[in-house]
């Protein structure tokens, strides 16, 4: 059997495990990293097909970090990397039937019809509202804080087109960490909002609400493929794991326990011996992988849930678009009783994700409003979506391009109690030194909050690489 070994494995080649290989690579770290698929990237992938460009995962992503310039500049990027369309600005609500723009400044807020007089009123109270005595959901936090009409018809379609999930099932301390800190640094949100803003500054770090978005010309994939191809021969493909096992060998620099991680590739059994290992995977794949050393953290990550979500991305004529195509897209509250959760209204987004004359969107369906939605048959989804969008955008012709993209397990809800699990997680990795978990069911499910959490990773693994040598 083949057996190689180095410093660091880490099992999974999505965006995280592959930014904590290019940060220990940096530090002169040796690193593997074992990839289940033939091709990087998890759920990050992009498909040009008839001259459509279509995003299966992430369709953009927020500026929220100096981090992403940092990763574009070690990969060349510079020529692929974009902003998002400045005419894509507006972010829709439907409401009573009718799309709404999200009032992006004051001025705006004041004559926007998303929002009736007493809602708006509503929101002269938050300051004087005080600190809240128990963990809440999202939704307890924002309608006791800011009303329930706030609620409704701004943060409910907001989770939904993140997290795929239900305000009233989130925790906002979990979901919503620095929401959550506003009220308990600050006193509330609007006080937060101004004093929180120069502390970002000094992190150089922007707001998710101002951070502008960006992808690539050639889409999101660009981006762990580029990291990918710097690791070169580290990064294995088509590796899937079968267990992680402790073993004990000298001559090492941490201490006399390695682990021993067996895989299968092209149909042959291989293996790996390392000091470190960090888990890029799912909730539901880093439990099978852990479960010998503790049951207890295993079931702790079977518990995390993961909605069903599909992806319907669609190209028409524009000409047969009647809706002006001025923003990012827009978003459904429950309360509007549609089936989709939501549209990117991908063309207007980024320049050639369509062909000349054409438009293209990419709309949501399922999550855990209406986690059955998403299982239906394909020919039954397809029709669902469409009858929702052309009603909702005044669409008179056909497509002229589909594709489906679905996850069976989509985004991990983080649930009201979630910060227990994080606690149990954190202390799993206290009691098995040399073992992390690094994905997005741990420290945000963005793109930011995985770059963040996989350098922050790369730190404590350099760091303590560094204090042993």
């Amino acid at each position: 059997m083949n057996t190689k070994q180095c410093e660091v494995v880490i099992i999974g080649g999505g965006i995280s495990g592959l930014c904590v290989a290019h940060w220990l690579t940096k530090r002169n770290v040796d690193v593997i990293v074992l990839e289940k698929d033939a091709a990087v990237g998890g759920t990050m992938k992009s498909v040009s097909e008839n001259g459509f460009l279509v995003e299966t995962g992430p369709n953009n992503a927020l500026e929220t970090t100096p981090l992403f310039k940092e990763l574009v500049s070690d990969c060349a990027l510079e020529d692929e990397f974009m902003y998002a369309n400045p005419a894509s600005a507006n972010r829709y609500i439907l409401r009573d039937g009718k799309l709404q723009a999200l009032p992006l400044n004051p001025i705006a807020f004041l004559k926007t019809n998303l929002f009736s007089v007493s809602g708006k009123l509503r929101l002269l109270k938050e300051p004087f509202i005080g600190k809240a005595e128990r963990e809440e959901s999202i939704a307890e936090f924002v309608t006791r804080r800011l009303g329930k009409e706030f609620l409704e018809y701004a943060i409910d379609p907001f989770v939904a087109g993140v997290f795929a999930g239900k305000p009233e099932a989130l925790s906002v301390h979990a979901a919503f960490p620095k929401l959550y800190a506003l009220e308990e640094k600050y006193g509330g949100l609007i006080k937060g909002m101004i004093r929180g803003g120069k502390v970002r500054k000094a992190r150089a770090e922007k707001a998710k609400d101002r951070a502008e978005s960006f992808s690539f010309r050639s889409g999101m994939q660009v981006l762990p493929q580029a990291i990918a191809a710097r690791l070169g021969d580290k990064v294995i493909a088509n590796a899937t794991v079968i267990s992680l096992q402790t073993t004990s060998q000298s001559g090492h620099q941490l201490s006399d326990k390695r682990f021993l991680i067996e895989y299968s590739r092209n149909g042959a059994a291989e293996q790996v011996i390392a000091n470190t290992v960090v888990l890029s995977v799912p909730a539901y794949a880093a439990a099978e992988l852990i479960r010998q050393y503790s049951p207890t953290t295993a079931a702790t990550l079977d518990s995390i849930y993961y909605p069903p979500v599909a992806s319907v991305y669609a190209g028409f004529e524009q000409k047969a678009i009647d809706q002006s195509l001025d923003g990012f897209g827009f978003l459904i509250p429950t309360k509007e009783r549609r089936k989709i959760l939501g549209c990117l209204w991908s063309s207007s987004l980024f320049s050639g994700r369509a062909p000349q004359g054409m438009v293209s969107f990419t709309a949501l369906i399922g999550g855990s409003r209406q986690p059955d939605l998403a299982l239906l048959d394909e020919e039954t989804l397809c029709d669902v979506v469409l009858t929702d969008l052309k009603n909702i955008m005044q669409i008179k012709g056909k497509h002229v391009y589909l594709k489906v993209t679905r996850w069976k397990q989509a985004i991990p809800q983080y649930e009201l109690g979630y910060h227990h699990k994080i606690k149990a997680l954190n202390q799993f990795e206290m009691e098995h030194p040399g073992l992390f978990f690094c994905s997005n069911f741990k420290g945000g499910i963005s793109v930011g909050d995985c770059v963040k959490s996989a350098h922050e990773t790369a730190e404590i693994i350099g760091a303590a690489i560094s204090l042993s040598q």
